[in-house]
C-alpha cells in the first residue's frame, strides 16, 4: 500500500467566522442529532455514512455543512455560500474548488463539550467519522478525529483546575481542548508536524485558548518542565515497524508504553496526575500484573485497569483491519499477518491487554499500585471517581485498624443491597453490595457485614457498631474487632464506606 501526500491545511485565522456560521447554523452535536435522527447518527460511529446522506439530501444550511465537513461530499457552490463566508473559505483554505462544487479540505466533527459546550474536532478527511476506518491508506502522517480511545481518556481523567497540563501526542488535540478547560496553561506535543496544525485548529475552531504546540517524541519536547496534569493517548499499537504514526508506536513490543509510564514521573509536580491509555504484552511464565507493576515510577501511587485482553491472532487482525489491508491483496494481507505473528512469537507474547493507567505523585515510601482487571460496564465520565480512588488510598494508608475502628462511616448513596438465594427461603445464600455508579462495583458481604453497612449512617463509630452487632449475634465483641478491620478496609477501598467527615460523596 503506498503512501499518499498530504495536503497543507487551512489557515486557523477563519476560525471564528466559521465557528459563528456553525453555530447559526446549529452545526452542534445537538443539531447532528437532531437532523439525521439517532439511528442515522449512531451509524456514524460505526462509519456507516448512507442513513445520514440520505438525511441530507434536501436543501438547507445544516444538511449543507454536515454534507461539506462530516461526510465529505460536494456541494454544489451557491448551496455553500448560503452556509458560509465561502470566498474567504476557499482562500484560506478551508475548502477547494471541484468544478461547479466545492469540497472540504478537512473533517469537521462537532463535539459536545462537559459542560455542553460546542466544540468542533479537526482532523485528515474520512477520519473523523467511525475512527480509523482504513485511514491507513491515506500516508504515514494521518491524524485521526475522535474515536473511542480518545473519549475514554478525556472520560477518565481527574478535571480538577490545574496550572499545568500536558497532552503527550496530541493528535487532532481533543485532550489539549478538555485541559484548557481547566488547566492555566497547557502544553500539546506530537512527532507528527501536521497534528498540531490540526490541534490549532481545533482549538481556534472551539473558541478555546490557544496551547503551547511543541513538536518531539514523548517527553523530549518538555525539556525539565514539571506538570500537574499529563495526559497520553499514545501510539499504543504493538506492532512490526512503525507504518503509521497515529498507532504505532515503533519501539518494541509494549516500551514506547512502559517509557511513557516510567518517564511521567520525574515530569509531574507533587499531588499531580498522569493518565494514559495503553497496551501491554501477556507474556509466556510472566505475569501481566507484576509487569505492570514494574512500571510504575518511585514515588508515585497507581491504579491500573485492564478492559480487555486479545489473544495475538484478534489482536493482529483488528489493526490490520483498522489500516484495512483486509481489503489488499490477499496475498500481501497474508504476509503482514504473518509478520505480526513472528513478530509475537519472538517476544513470547500470548495476549495483548489494553487498559487504563493512572499515576499520582505522591511522595509516599509506601506507595498504594493497585492492579485489576475489569470488564465490566462503567459509567463515564469517571474523573471523579479516579481522583477518590486515591484519597480512599490515603485514607487507609494513615490509619491502622485501631483507628478504622474509631472512625465514623456513610454508606455511599449509590449502593444497594441485594439478598441472593432460593425463592421463598427465609435467609438469603448470600447477600451483594452494589454500587451503581462511577465503576458499579459489586461485593459479597456476610450477614454481620450487611448489618454493619446498613448500619453506617455517621452516627457512631466503626467499634460501637461491631459492639451492638456482637451482642446482638451473642458473639465475642473483641473476636469481632479482630476480625472485622480487613473487610472494612475492602469496603472503603471500593467506595461502599465513606469516612463520615469526606461527606457522603468521598
Amino acid at each position: 500500500m503506498g503512501s499518499v501526500s498530504t495536503p497543507s491545511l487551512p489557515s486557523p485565522g477563519l476560525a471564528p467566522r466559521l465557528r459563528d456560521a456553525f453555530l447559526a447554523a446549529d452545526f452542534t452535536a445537538d443539531g447532528l442529532l437532531d437532523l439525521l435522527g439517532a439511528p442515522a447518527y449512531t451509524a456514524l460511529a460505526r462509519s456507516e455514512t448512507v442513513p445520514a446522506l440520505r438525511a441530507t439530501r434536501e436543501d438547507g444550511v445544516l444538511s449543507a455543512l454536515v454534507r461539506l465537513f462530516l461526510l465529505q461530499r460536494p456541494v454544489a457552490r451557491q448551496r455553500a455560500r448560503t452556509a458560509l463566508p465561502l470566498e474567504e473559505c476557499l482562500a484560506d483554505g478551508w475548502l477547494v474548488r471541484d468544478g461547479d462544487e466545492v469540497r472540504a479540505t478537512v473533517d469537521v466533527r462537532p463535539y459536545g463539550g462537559p459542560e455542553g459546550q460546542d466544540w468542533f474536532i479537526v482532523s485528515d478527511l474520512g477520519c473523523a467519522v467511525g475512527g480509523a476506518g482504513g485511514a491507513g491508506g491515506q500516508g504515514k502522517g494521518v491524524v485521526l478525529g475522535v474515536g473511542g480511545a480518545s473519549t475514554t481518556l478525556a472520560g477518565i481523567t481527574v478535571r480538577t483546575p490545574v496550572a499545568s497540563a500536558l497532552d503527550v501526542g496530541t493528535g487532532s488535540g481533543i485532550q489539549a481542548l478538555h485541559a484548557a478547560q481547566h488547566a492555566t496553561r497547557v502544553t500539546a506535543t506530537d512527532l507528527n508536524p501536521r497534528a498540531l496544525d490540526f490541534t490549532r485548529l481545533t482549538l481556534a475552531l472551539s473558541g478555546a485558548r490557544e496551547a503551547d504546540l511543541r513538536e518531539g517524541s514523548l517527553f523530549e519536547p518538555a525539556g525539565a518542565e514539571t506538570y500537574d496534569l499529563i495526559v497520553s493517548n499514545p501510539p499504543f499499537v504493538i506492532s512490526p515497524g512503525a507504518r503509521l504514526t497515529y498507532r504505532d508506536g515503533g519501539m518494541g513490543g509494549d516500551d514506547l508504553c512502559r517509557s511513557l509510564v516510567q518517564q511521567a514521573g520525574e515530569r509531574l509536580n507533587d499531588g499531580g496526575y498522569a493518565q494514559f491509555l495503553a497496551n501491554w504484552q501477556h507474556v509466556e511464565g510472566e505475569d501481566w500484573q507484576e509487569r505492570l507493576r514494574s512500571w510504575v515510577p518511585r514515588g508515585c501511587d497507581a491504579w491500573i485497569v485492564q478492559r480487555e485482553v486479545q489473544d495475538v491472532t484478534q489482536y493482529a487482525e483488528l489493526w490490520l483491519r483498522d489500516s484495512g489491508d483486509h481489503r489488499a491483496d490477499p496475498a500481501a494481507y497474508a504476509a503482514r499477518y504473518d509478520a505480526w505473528l513472528d513478530e509475537f512469537e519472538a517476544r513470547g507474547t500470548k495476549a495483548v491487554g489494553f487498559g487504563w493507567i493512572t499515576l499520582r505523585k505522591s511522595g509516599s515510601e509506601r506507595p498504594s499500585v493497585v492492579t485489576e482487571e475489569w470488564p465490566h460496564p462503567v459509567e463515564q465520565p469517571l474523573g471523579v471517581s479516579v481522583r477518590a480512588h486515591f484519597d480512599r488510598q490515603d485514607y487507609l494508608r494513615a490509619s491502622d485498624d485501631a483507628a478504622l475502628l474509631a472512625d465514623r462511616f456513610v454508606l455511599a448513596p449509590d449502593v444497594v443491597q441485594e439478598q441472593v438465594g432460593p425463592p421463598g427461603a427465609e435467609d438469603p445464600e448470600h447477600v451483594v453490595l452494589r454500587r451503581h455508579r462511577g465503576m458499579r462495583r459489586a461485593t459479597t458481604v456476610d450477614t454481620v457485614g450487611a448489618g454493619f453497612a446498613g448500619a453506617c449512617d455517621g452516627t457512631l463509630s466503626a467499634g460501637r457498631i461491631l459492639d451492638a452487632i456482637a451482642q446482638l449475634i451473642d458473639e465475642d465483641p473483641v473476636l469481632l474487632r479482630d476480625r472485622t478491620p480487613r473487610a472494612l478496609r475492602l469496603l472503603v477501598e471500593e467506595g461502599f464506606l465513606v469516612p463520615a467527615e469526606s461527606g457522603p460523596t468521598g
